[in-house]
């Protein structure tokens, strides 16, 4: 028994050796994880956000939010640029009793990281299924909140 817990013992010291404790400080920019994002000018103004640390973000609101259009999710890309980040998401509507393409949205933003808290601006246009502007550019300000565990 006594060599029973010495090699639990001895496991126990190998996994605290392999394993990297946090140094409290992260390689990921500012902008990386989940957010609520509050959009007051959008038909829903809650939103959610996920950065991505290899440069890709998805935003998702209720598809409630526009009773004739399915658009609930975007994605797009984001860079750090100087203090702040830019980017655009994509969005692809469809009306939802033909389930044609109604428009594809382009929304380009600015946006200032401090600590758990985010702000900035944004600006959509919207094209027809032949690439024709229909709306836009219209203007949004974004202000976000990191969830955190």
């Amino acid at each position: 028994m006594n060599s029973a817990f010495r090699s639990v013992g001895l496991v126990v010291v190998w996994l605290t050796a392999c394993h990297q404790a946090p140094s409290g400080s992260s390689s990921s920019p500012a902008i990386v994880g989940a957010w609520i994002v509050r959009v007051p000018e959008a038909p829903f103004p809650l939103h959610m956000f996920v950065f991505h640390s290899d440069g890709t973000v998805e935003q998702s609101n209720p598809d409630a939010g526009d009773p004739d259009t399915s658009d609930s999710n975007l994605m797009g890309a984001w860079r750090q640029d100087g203090v702040g980040f830019k980017g655009k998401l994509l969005e692809l509507t469809a009306d939802r009793t033909t389930h044609h393409l109604m428009s594809r949205g382009e929304i380009s933003f600015a946006l200032t990281v401090s600590g758990n808290v985010f702000s900035g601006t944004a600006q959509a246009v919207f094209y027809d299924a032949d690439g024709q502007r229909i709306r836009g550019p219209l203007q949004a300000k974004l202000e976000g909140e990191r969830v955190l565990p």
